[in-house]
């Protein structure tokens, strides 16, 4: 067991990204019931995830190079605003004032969180690296994931409840507030910038970023396992399908199922804040989404609403393992000049994979049905671990002290 972490710049820290996340999670899950309560389509379900993949996708190089060039702090506020707006378009759009095709319209505000996402990532990551002393990155990660986790849970919960008892504008309103509140806890956030990356012409820059990642095989393996196991085994898009066809619960169901897995991470997170993985680091990492995939299947295969939120729980458990591993990897190999295209490079990997995945499982639930397709995505994590596990052994052997 080690000594906790005093930083008060780290919990400040700490409070815009659980903030912001509750932001995001509420938004997201009533969106999901918003669009499913117009179209009852699972592929409108996965389509939610393509319009916000797709500016992300476009955006995130940048937002990486402009946070590693200018303050890290004032493009975290931005994206807050950015979000803000968003929940403010979606606020209006429930309570009528918006004319026209109302999937459209949501659609086009998810669109615009794409772009808020794409700067979140690399302005968390270089912070981070500013108010943590690398000998606590370990521990702090796992801090961070608990957080983030905790977000994950409360969020989805949150709005559910809200949509259950309030409606769907007053969730919208507390979704722009908490963004509000995220953006003032980075404005209080006192830091002093460390100097930026040499000027350089942008793409040359982002360049560098690329080649950088493309060439450590550690850190490639590392968000390409993540990648593609997000990209094939996520079902959370398609829980509202579940939740109406399968379980027959009604919008508090789909906050519980949705907060299931990050109440496993939580616990995840919870423990190795204690009692950090410092061995077999490639091991663990491999073998948590390993378990990720066994789950996937089994929650597919659940009849019972009950049994499907033990095996989500269990889902989360296996990926906070996986968060906690990728996250310390990442902070100690990337240079400091570096953080914020390195994160927005992993952003696309990891970020986009659950969007991308989000509508490759609406495709899939279309042509081959609901169940067989999130079976199928689990098996296919169980492949992409075993050719990740071949492919890359400089992961599969990792020891954390082998990157200090």
């Amino acid at each position: 067991m080690q000594p906790s972490i005093r930083s008060k710049p780290f919990y400040k820290l700490l409070s815009f990204r659980i903030l912001i996340v509750l932001a995001y999670q509420i938004i997201a899950i009533v969106v999901g019931w918003h669009l499913y309560e117009l179209t009852h389509d699972t592929l409108a379900l996965g389509l939610v995830g393509l319009a916000e993949v797709v500016p992300y996708f476009c955006t995130a190089l940048f937002a990486g190079y402009a946070v590693d060039h200018y303050s890290r702090r004032l493009f975290g506020v931005l994206a807050c605003l950015m979000l803000f707006f968003t929940a403010l378009t979606l606020l209006v759009l429930s309570l009528g004032y918006l004319s026209g095709n109302p999937a459209l319209w949501i659609y086009s505000a998810i669109a615009f969180t794409g772009v808020a996402r794409a700067f979140i990532g690399p302005s968390y990551s270089s912070l981070f690296a500013l108010v943590i002393p690398r000998d606590q990155y370990a521990r702090a990660a796992g801090i961070g994931s608990a957080v983030f986790q905790s977000g994950l849970v409360i969020g989805p919960a949150l709005g559910g409840i809200l949509v259950g008892f309030a409606g769907k504008s007053a969730a919208y309103g507390v979704a722009a507030s908490l963004c509000l509140a995220a953006a003032l806890a980075l404005i209080l956030l006192r830091i002093e910038d460390p100097a930026s990356a040499p000027s350089t012409p942008i793409f040359t820059s982002i360049a560098e970023g690329l080649r950088f990642v493309f060439s450590n095989q550690i850190i490639l393996g590392a968000q390409s396992l993540d990648m593609f196991a997000v990209l094939f085994g996520g079902a959370v898009a398609m829980l509202p399908a579940f939740i109406n066809d399968i379980f027959h619960y009604g919008p508090e169901g789909l906050g519980i199922l949705r907060a299931a897995p990050a109440i496993g991470a939580v616990m995840t997170g919870l423990f190795v804040t204690r009692y950090p993985i410092n061995h077999h680091a490639g091991r663990w990492l491999l073998g948590a989404v390993a378990g990720f995939g066994v789950c996937m299947i089994g929650f597919a295969l659940s009849v019972n609403f009950w049994v499907a939120w033990v095996v989500l729980i269990l889902s989360g458990v296996c990926d906070g393992v996986s968060v906690v591993m990728r996250t310390t990897i990442m902070q100690l190999a990337t240079p400091d000049a570096m953080r914020g295209r390195v994160s927005a490079i992993n952003g696309i990997f990891i970020g986009s994979s659950n969007e991308l995945g989000a509508f490759e499982s609406g495709v899939a639930a279309r042509f081959m049905g609901l169940v067989p397709s999130v079976v199928a995505g689990g098996i296919m994590t169980l492949v992409v671990v075993a050719i990740t596990a071949k492919k890359a052994p400089k992961l599969r052997r990792l020891q954390l002290h082998e990157l200090h």
